[in-house]
């Protein structure tokens, strides 16, 4: 009874955030509410309240290093913005073609995503997009591509997305391995969408915006910003790696680094004036409903980790289908409605290494399957989210718009990586 009144209040709390245009409500509340109402159900009807707690505090952990870790990432964005970082990249764009801008958008998030990881990736290129385009429709279907390419980017690297590296740590993959065998399904995953969206492109031109007026000692800062705010990002995989710290960690890291550099490159300025550029006022920029957002999404999700309803999951999928590529498929789909972590967690607990060993095909068509799932629904994937709160994206558009593409994207993938399983 309490199983089911906890997936009654979750189906609800996602169609409000679903409906968030109509109803005229923010979805970080309908999320906030649909965590703390599913926690409460569980609470009221425990016989320990105490273990409750202690497994609230648990999801907790995890869930605030995401949090952190996002915070992290958006700042650093919003102070690259702040210093006109982007123009740097912007003046090397010589297109005027929309269909080769959104290529190249689509190329670049596919290979940085590997690189640094899905979400901070998103974040990067949302941000740029929306610097380069006017139009809200444009930037809407460009954040739809960004939101497919950095989950398949992410897919294929041991850095690029939560699941892969859960797998990684586990045990379940190899470095070299997984890298070698989802390559290409990944890219199919990325090309197909690319390929339909770019058709509908392929007369649209733009033109890129007029840099602002700035001084030589502006473009130095902008330049030295931009440098130090993308090689921070890309160090914070590699902080991880060497330390065996959470990613959020080395995020923090880079956040605190680059408040001093801006407080020593703003230090002689006029105080009104040195504000503008302060981590201070970037913290004030980023978008605090997303993150309480995905603060709700993610208890909620927690909650039906810990009634038991993924584990529940996972042993249905296996008795039903008895097969590994169809529990892969049906996984990677639910994912996009349920988090990933908690199904791929799920998964690790219910297959033995014995029975599917390192680099085993069933680990690198979960990490694929899994990681690129999510794209289909916005809120998926943390660089769904993320996008979401960027763009303020509707749930509903991106249903009707970019969802058939990923999946599209998502049985190309899946295809290759059978084909090559074949030969």
């Amino acid at each position: 009874m309490v199983t089911v009144l906890i997936i009654a209040v979750f189906i609800l709390g996602y169609t409000a955030i679903a409906f968030e245009h109509p109803l005229r409500l923010n979805k970080a509340a309908s999320a906030l509410i649909t965590g703390v109402l599913c926690w409460t159900i569980y609470m009221v009807q425990a016989s320990s309240p105490e273990s409750v707690s202690e497994e609230l505090l648990h999801h907790l952990a995890e869930i605030a290093s995401i949090l952190f870790f996002l915070l992290g990432a958006m700042t650093i964005v919003e102070i690259i913005d702040t210093h006109n970082g982007f123009d740097i990249v912007t003046q090397k764009i010589k297109t005027s073609s929309k269909r080769k801008l959104l290529y190249t958008v689509a190329i670049i998030t596919f290979f940085l995503s590997a690189l640094l990881d899905n979400l901070t990736t998103a974040i990067v290129m949302a941000s740029l997009v929306s610097k380069l385009l006017t139009k809200k429709e444009d930037k809407l279907w460009f954040c739809g591509m960004i939101v497919i390419a950095a989950n398949a980017g992410g897919a294929w690297s041991p850095l690029g997305d939560v699941t892969t590296t859960m797998l990684w740590i586990g045990g379940q993959i190899t470095a070299l391995n997984i890298i070698k065998q989802l390559i290409l399904p990944s890219m199919a995953v990325c090309l197909l969408p690319a390929l339909i969206i770019g058709y509908r492109f392929r007369r649209s031109t733009f033109s890129v915006p007029p840099h602002s007026a700035r001084s030589v000692k502006e473009k130095k800062d902008g330049q030295i910003i931009l440098a130090a705010g993308v090689g921070f990002l890309i160090f914070v995989p590699i902080f991880k790696t060497i330390t065996h710290l959470p990613p959020f960690m080395g995020m923090l890291l880079a956040l605190g680094l680059m408040w001093v550099i801006t407080t020593v490159m703003h230090k002689s300025k006029e105080k009104e004036l040195a504000e503008k550029f302060t981590v201070a006022r970037a913290l004030q920029k980023v978008d605090s409903p997303s993150i309480l957002f995905f603060l709700g999404i993610l208890l909620a999700v927690s909650a039906l980790q810990s009634i038991g309803v993924l584990k529940e999951l996972a042993l249905v999928l296996n008795n039903t289908f008895q097969n590994d590529y169809l529990i892969g498929i049906t996984l990677g789909l639910i994912s996009a409605i349920v988090d990933n972590v908690p199904l791929v967690a799920a998964s690790q607990g219910m297959y033995d290494l014995s029975a599917y060993p390192t680099d085993h095909p069933f680990w690198e068509f979960l990490a694929l399957t899994t990681g690129t799932g999510g794209s289909a629904i916005i809120i998926g994937s943390a660089a769904g989210v993320a996008v979401m709160g960027i763009q303020n994206i509707d749930f509903v558009w991106y249903l009707k718009k970019i969802s058939w593409l990923a999946l599209i994207g998502f049985a190309g993938g899946v295809i290759v990586f059978l084909i090559q399983q074949k030969f």
